[in-house]
């Protein structure tokens, strides 16, 4: 535990004092009741003998000793949800994802592992789908809808390319909309005929000052891809992009490394899973990359991300919290003192 108003702990010193006033009181109030002769005060002295009576007193103490701490603002490493989180899952719906090697297809492998991976994660957990192949586009704004992005998933329609960089740039541009990422632009660049006057009204794309990857808590993306870049952003420049912004991405590899699967169809295909840069991705990001080869590899790798994304070891302020306490052991205190004797005292 660290304190970020550490000199404020000198006022823990007082605390003594409370108990010592609190004992002169209590002398004072029987040498009191000696002096006189009224009956209803000797029966009051008579009560102060009662652990009820000195209840209210300790709970003000440990009031006052909990304010006190907090006073130094205390901070410690706690695990705690995320808070206001948002997960982008970037998937592959390129027509390679029709192979049968993971079974039934890549494909429904892919939606039924989403669909495990959605009913598990915690129910405060904003999901955004997001999907490519010749081109990247959001299929679903991050939501905590669950019924929303189950039937995003069952709507996948597959076409040809694989854009694996614009699909993270596409994520990014949807967690950062403030920096006006422009996907056209990054993908052909400046036109030689100039822009049309919609896109006179874009802003520039933000400068930004890069963090440490993976620093940014509030979101992470998960990647699904079986195949290599073909078109769009290069993959490393997108992956370059998001480490700047501290954002991680962990990476799933799917289907085979050697280049060698068949459609449904039975038509033999040539492709091969571009695995050195998917984990340089992750390994830039801070991430993680898994090579799922069977729908239940697929299965349980979205099973260890979603334990993975749901708690967070963070350092968190106790002073709100030791604050809030302290405020109810005095009501406490107030509240059995007014029911007890009829006062606060």
């Amino acid at each position: 535990m660290s304190y970020l108003w550490p000199e404020f702990l000198w006022l823990m010193l007082a605390l003594p004092l409370l108990p010592a006033a609190y004992v002169w009181l209590l002398r004072r109030r029987r040498q009191a009741a000696v002096r006189f002769s009224s009956v209803r005060i000797v029966r009051a002295a008579a009560e102060g003998r009662s652990w009820r009576r000195h209840l209210p007193p300790v709970l003000l103490l440990l009031a006052f000793s909990g304010l006190l701490f907090a006073a130094a603002r205390p901070v410690a490493r706690v695990p705690l949800p995320w808070a206001r989180a948002s997960i982008l899952l970037a998937i592959d719906v390129s027509l390679s994802m029709r192979v049968t090697d993971v079974k039934p297809t890549r494909m429904v492998a892919a939606q039924e592992a989403a669909k495990t991976f959605l009913r598990d994660l915690p129910r405060d957990i904003e999901v955004g789908l997001v999907t490519f192949a010749g081109s990247s586009q959001v299929a679903q704004r991050p939501t905590l809808d669950r019924d929303s992005l189950v039937r995003a998933i069952d709507g996948f329609q597959m076409q040809m390319g694989t854009a694996v960089g614009s699909a993270i740039v596409v994520c990014l541009a949807e967690l950062f909309p403030d920096h006006h990422l422009d996907i056209g632009e990054m993908t052909f660049g400046n036109r030689p005929h100039g822009r049309s006057l919609d896109d006179k009204d874009k802003p520039p794309p933000k400068a930004i000052t890069p963090v440490a990857p993976g620093s940014y808590e509030s979101a992470a993306i998960i990647l699904l891809s079986d195949g290599r870049r073909t078109t769009g952003i290069e993959t490393l420049d997108a992956a370059k992009m998001a480490a700047d912004r501290g954002v991680r991405i962990h990476v799933v590899g799917l289907g085979t490394v050697d280049g060698a699967a068949a459609t449904p169809e039975g038509m033999p295909v040539y492709l091969q899973l571009d695995e050195p840069t998917l984990r340089e991705v992750a390994r830039m990001t801070g991430g993680e990359y898994h090579h799922a080869g069977t729908a239940e590899m697929l299965r349980s790798v979205y099973e260890k991300l979603g334990a993975r994304v749901q708690v967070q070891v963070r350092e968190t302020e106790l002073t709100g919290l030791l604050t809030f306490g302290s405020a109810l052991l005095a009501l406490a205190a107030a509240g059995l003192s007014v029911v007890w004797f009829g006062r606060i005292a």
